[in-house]
């Protein structure tokens, strides 16, 4: 979501680090009392949001979708989504 829509409330986060496949270092945001992830540092102006971490998922409809090679094969991805075989 872009990031000037976006705003914690609550405890504050706890800082998580790792590394991609690709070498590249993401900065998470967790819950410091469960360690759930909540979202990824802001990235060209969006924010990668974890759809569980809201309140109402009513309006929610994913159109990324990563780590596609490992999908089950029941799971259908409409044609105009954008799509990633694994994380980047």
């Amino acid at each position: 979501m872009p990031e000037q829509g976006f705003r914690l409330s609550g405890v504050e986060p706890r800082r998580l680090e790792r590394t991609a496949d690709s070498g590249r270092v993401n900065v998470r945001l967790v819950c410091p009392e469960c360690g759930s992830w909540i979202c990824g540092l802001p990235r060209d102006g969006m924010i990668r949001l974890r759809g569980g971490s809201l309140d109402d998922t009513s309006w929610l409809r994913p159109t990324r979708h990563i780590w596609i090679r490992r999908k089950q094969p029941w799971v259908t991805i409409p044609q105009e989504d954008v799509v990633f075989e694994g994380q980047g």
